[in-house]
């Protein structure tokens, strides 16, 4: 069964909340995090993408990155921008995104679990981006990044939930610039708390990453890496858990750079062995599974998967898979995408035109756009044992770096 557990949280005073929160270091380049924070000293990129604060000549991963996010962190506390809880407690995190809410709790999570796969995952990781939050969790002692997991709908948390936030005050209540609103309450009532554990423990055997599969490897590695060192903090990592019943995922869509020596008209002419290719008049968005968007010389095709063409298993049928086996592999060599610099992943909260300006600039020679994989099919795959393609899922709305903190150590 899932352990999780209360914490003393690292969080902002009610007043510089919305100043701190900040989108996910993962989803902004460092020119757009520098861009985000222009103006806002107390936005937490300045902590999770500290290179904004250095010349633009600095290596990303190199040590002085680090450090000047330590920095940072260190003159957060110093100014009481940030400052920690003084006892252990749950949070409930609520997400508003065009009409849609999802209520998360936020709470550590037992990387023994994660080693021990009662905390399921469906993708790998990539080598590098590991190394960059090790580093930063290392230098700065503190897990910044929230580790999104899911687990099946329960109704007593449910109802559990639902009655706090009925009953009390939100200790932050904004809405972020880009129109998504966040609310977050303190469960900090000892019964409360004791119940919440105890469904867990008794209710819910399994959860499984969403999004953050690289914050979660990372915090596995770095509880490795401090051996004798160790503190009880580093036992758990940073999660917010969200029902099954309330979560949405979207496309995961891919630009890539090669043609791997082949013209457009040949690599058109290779894909009809596969799929039936059709030119259409403006950017494509598939309706249903195994339908894929192309665009290629400034034009949008149309792919459908030939029947017989792809596998029928939990991993062979999705739509990422195909794309993997009948494309990028098959005909433009791209075997592994996790390491591969020939392939870039786009989330579909970005829509179809940023796919079609990085074609544009003259970067990258084609983009796809995906149907998304569904919540069903997530956890069917990660139960199996199986490994999705990586970055098969893309998760909106995004829960905002700086509200909650866990720190492994002062």
């Amino acid at each position: 069964m899932a352990t999780i557990k209360p914490f003393k949280a690292l969080r902002p005073q009610a007043q510089f909340a919305k100043q701190v929160a900040s989108k996910p270091y993962d989803v902004l380049t460092s020119a757009e995090a520098k861009v985000e924070a222009q103006g806002n000293p107390a936005s937490f990129l300045h902590i999770t993408k500290s290179e904004i604060d250095l010349p633009e000549s600095v290596d990303v991963y190199s040590e002085p990155v680090y450090q000047k996010a330590k920095e940072n962190l260190d003159a957060f506390r110093k100014r009481d921008i940030l400052f920690s809880e003084n006892k252990e407690c749950f949070y409930i995190y609520r997400l508003i995104m065009n009409g849609r809410s999802q209520v998360g709790l936020v709470a550590l999570s037992s990387i023994d679990d994660y080693e021990n796969n009662i905390i399921k995952k469906h993708e790998l990781t990539r080598p590098e981006k590991e190394n960059d939050r090790i580093n930063h969790i290392k230098i700065t002692g503190a897990q910044t990044g929230n580790v999104f997991l899911a687990y099946p709908a329960n109704a007593g948390l449910d109802a559990l939930i639902d009655n706090w936030i009925s009953r009390k005050g939100p200790v932050y209540d904004f809405v972020a610039n880009d129109g998504i609103a966040h609310t977050v309450w303190i469960v900090s009532d000892d019964k409360v708390i004791e119940s919440i554990e105890a469904i867990f423990k008794k209710d819910i055997p399994f959860t499984y990453i969403a999004d953050g599969h690289h914050r979660a490897a990372s915090a596995a590695k770095v509880r490795q890496s401090l051996g004798d060192k160790k503190t009880a903090s580093a036992d758990y990592f940073l999660t917010t858990l969200f029902p099954s019943s309330q979560l949405e995922i979207m496309d995961y869509n891919r630009v890539v750079k090669t043609l791997n020596g082949l013209s457009k008209e040949d690599f058109l002419e290779k894909l009809q062995a596969d799929f039936v290719v059709e030119a259409v008049n403006s950017a494509y968005k598939p309706q249903q599974l195994h339908e894929f968007g192309l665009f290629i010389g400034r034009k949008w095709y149309k792919l459908t998967s030939k029947e017989g063409a792809y596998a029928e298993d939990p991993i062979g049928v999705l739509d990422v898979t195909i794309l993997q086996n009948n494309v990028l592999a098959k005909h433009l060599g791209i075997e592994d995408q996790r390491t591969d610099k020939n392939i870039d992943f786009v989330g579909g909260i970005r829509g179809l035109g940023e796919l079609e300006n990085r074609v544009n600039s003259g970067e990258w020679a084609m983009a796809f756009s995906l149907y998304p994989v569904t919540i069903q099919q997530l956890f069917d795959i990660a139960d199996s044992g199986s490994i999705m393609p990586p970055k098969s899922t893309w998760f909106e709305p995004k829960l905002r770096d700086g509200l909650v903190t866990n720190l492994i150590y002062e």
